[in-house]
């Protein structure tokens, strides 16, 4: 397991698989993936048995979490409990986050 990551090698390794999230890590207590969505994409993600957090490195667009709405941008911290509806939308520039989940996202 590596205990080091660096952006960059992360989207790149994502963009070869050609999917919109890659995991990286996997330990029990959490898991953690970089996400990425196009600009004008849809995301169609459904609530997750863990609680989320993501972390957006860069683009812009808006995020529903229940009913809360919110634009998120470059540093953008969220926060999605467990169960919980949520998802990007009006993705205004391509949108890539750190999301990490905890315990581990099961499979």
């Amino acid at each position: 397991m590596s205990h080091l990551f660096h952006v960059d090698d992360l989207v790149l390794a994502r963009a070869k698989e050609n999917k919109s999230y890659l995991e990286f890590l996997r330990v029990p207590a959490m898991s953690a993936g970089v996400y990425v969505l196009p600009r004008g994409g849809t995301d169609s993600q459904k609530p997750h048995r863990e609680d989320e957090m993501y972390y957006v490195i860069r683009g812009r667009a808006h995020m529903q979490i229940g009913s809360e709405s919110a634009e998120v941008r470059p540093g953008s911290i969220l926060y999605v409990a467990a169960e919980m509806e949520h998802r990007f939308y009006d993705i205004e520039d391509e949108l890539e986050a750190l999301v990490f989940f905890a315990p581990a996202e099961k499979e």
